[in-house]
């Protein structure tokens, strides 16, 4: 693997901790660098820890890992917080003229970088400069041309003056010139730039930008961490293509809107976290009822209740396999990548119209505010199909009238799946409604059409399992004797943790499952295996269940739930550890 650079800030809520992290992840990507970043938050405006982590190579990185090369440190808890990541060489950059940081003590194996951080930024204009004084001296810390750094000043300030923006470039070359005259020690640190041209975003923004190219043009949802970035993104952005979004007042009203634009012919979606999923979840009813396509995002976090906002989960699956009263047939997709999102969302806007049923369209925390590199033609527009499924108008809608000339919108078919019209379409007058009803959406007790439609319902599942393809992606070395299945955003941790395995002489076969609902049979898979493991981020193994219960074998399972997300690393010695306690027994 090759050599990465590791760099933090950290401090409180209200720091600025959040756009400092940003504009250096953007002048290293700017820089020709790949980038992952990390986020440690609290669910409080003002106070309560924070940091942002970015770990950066001339090659893909897809993970964290427990290192630090250098900090910069704005409160006295953020090296407390981290000390176990730093490491012999590792700098500290902070103020020790600031009241608070003035008795901090540096571990004597480490680089402790003392840079006045408040009266550099004042002398170049605002104390609120602070955190860009101490980039620059990071800059210098690292060899990182600070014009680089300039690039990503310009995105972040422009549109607030060029004598601001001026202003953070000097700040930024006061903290770099203090490290160079104060401080004459070689550092470790040469951060190498490239021509390269990549695109920096998180899983949200990846989300927004699937939506709009897949043709959505309506988006109804309520605030709500960690979802909200959806809603950012599309805001400005949609209506460029004709399209709207609207903040509801609570996640029932966002999804009855959504609900009510895609009965009106549009490509619709809402997007919310567990606690908004629970409050749709009588709606998500009548969508399936009504055979109306629309996307509902869920961005899992710790739960249950309002839980840990700001931290990691995949806590949702069961929710979202079985929530809702009755038997609701429905697809669940969960992308295992940051770019993953976007052509996943495609998909789901497509498996909505093409089967007329909801689709939950599932990412995590960790994939939602996880910034990655990507190159341009990751997202090649011209890959983006369009299927709007089964749609009629006024040249064959004749084939879809009752015997009295109803149009018949739950018409029962051999695959399920019944004509649709837009409204507009001449003679497609029809109904819907939440109670049990006929082909022609009229409501009816009748015990025969209650089964007919209940079947022919159930059978667009069927039809699809047979139509799409629901593999899972394959990594590592196919003829090992080790299998390991995972979902969601724990891909990237573990593509780089089978290369430390390799770099033991522990090979590994991984499977990565987008797909929850219909979901690949992994029996054969299974069976092949000497050892199989689940990797997920909850308590219980709600994957892992499934697994055992589609192939019949108990399964070994690596579980966290404490709010954080897995590392390479870390993965790596729970696999090891995993396989020993299995040899032992």
């Amino acid at each position: 693997m090759a050599a990465d650079f590791n760099w933090a800030v950290g401090g409180e809520a209200g720091d600025g901790i959040d756009s400092t992290g940003k504009i250096f992840a953007q002048a290293l990507s700017r820089a020709g660098r790949h980038v992952f970043t990390s986020k440690d938050f609290a669910s409080r405006i003002r106070g309560g820890y924070t940091a942002y982590k970015v770990r950066t190579s001339v090659d893909k990185v897809q993970s964290v890992v427990d290192r630090l090369d250098v900090l910069i440190a704005l409160t006295p808890r953020t090296i407390e917080e981290n000390l176990e990541e730093l490491h012999e060489g590792s700098v500290i950059i902070y103020d020790g003229e600031r009241t608070t940081m003035q008795d901090v003590e540096i571990p004597d194996e480490m680089i402790g970088i003392d840079v006045p951080l408040k009266r550099l930024a004042e002398e170049a204009g605002g104390a609120i400069m602070r955190n860009v004084v101490a980039l620059g001296a990071a800059c210098e810390v690292a060899e990182f041309p600070i014009e680089n750094l300039d690039s990503a000043l310009e995105k972040r300030f422009s549109d607030k003056g060029q004598k601001l923006v001026d202003n953070n470039k000097e700040a930024a070359r006061a903290g770099r010139s203090y490290v160079a005259e104060e401080y004459d020690h070689e550092f470790d640190y040469d951060l190498e730039t490239t021509d390269e041209d990549y695109v920096l975003l998180n899983g949200d923004e990846a989300i927004g930008m699937g939506a709009i190219a897949a043709g959505c043009r309506f988006y109804a949802g309520y605030p709500i961490t960690p979802a909200t970035d959806v809603m950012t993104y599309l805001t400005g952005r949609i209506e460029r293509y004709g399209g709207h979004v609207v903040q509801a007042e609570d996640e029932l009203s966002a999804i009855n809107m959504a609900l009510g634009a895609a009965r009106g012919g549009a490509r619709s979606m809402t997007a919310t976290s567990g606690p908004g999923i629970d409050l749709m979840t009588e709606t998500f009813g009548l969508i399936a009822t009504s055979e109306t396509p629309l996307v509902i995002c869920n961005v899992m976090r710790s739960g249950p209740s309002t839980g840990m906002p700001t931290k990691q989960e995949q806590g949702d699956l069961n929710q979202m396999l079985y929530g809702g009263h009755g038997e609701v047939p429905r697809f669940v997709l969960a992308p295992t990548t940051i770019d993953e999102c976007f052509w996943k969302t495609v998909e789901a806007f497509n498996l909505a119209e093409k089967y007329q049923l909801p689709v939950y369209l599932t990412a995590d925390l960790s994939m939602a505010v996880t910034e990655q590199t990507f190159s341009p033609d990751t997202f090649d527009m011209d890959e983006v199909e369009v299927d709007r499924g089964n749609v009629v108008d006024e040249t064959t809608i004749d084939d879809h009238l009752s015997e009295s000339g109803g149009f018949q919108p739950h018409e029962i078919t051999d695959d399920g799946i019944s004509p649709r019209a837009f409204p507009g379409t001449a003679d497609g007058a029809h109904m819907s409604t939440g109670l049990e009803h006929d082909e022609q959406g009229r409501r009816t007790e009748d015990t025969e059409m209650r089964v007919e439609q209940v079947d022919k319902r159930n059978r667009k599942v069927e039809t699809a399992r047979e139509r799409e393809d629901w593999s899972p992606r394959e990594f590592g070395d196919e003829d090992a004797d080790t299998l390991v299945v995972t979902w969601g955003s724990n891909e990237g941790a573990l593509a780089e943790a089978v290369e430390f395995l390799a770099d033991d002489g522990l090979d590994v076969r991984v499977l990565s499952v987008p797909y929850i609902f219909p979901r690949p049979d992994l029996s054969e898979d299974v069976e092949a295996a000497d050892n199989v493991i689940v990797v997920e981020c909850n308590e219980q193994g709600q994957f892992a269940d499934l697994v055992e219960h589609d192939v019949l074998e108990r399964v070994d399972r690596i579980n966290k739930y404490n709010g954080v997300r897995f590392k390479a690393d870390e993965l790596a010695d729970d696999i090891k550890a995993t396989l020993a306690e299995g040899v032992e027994a």
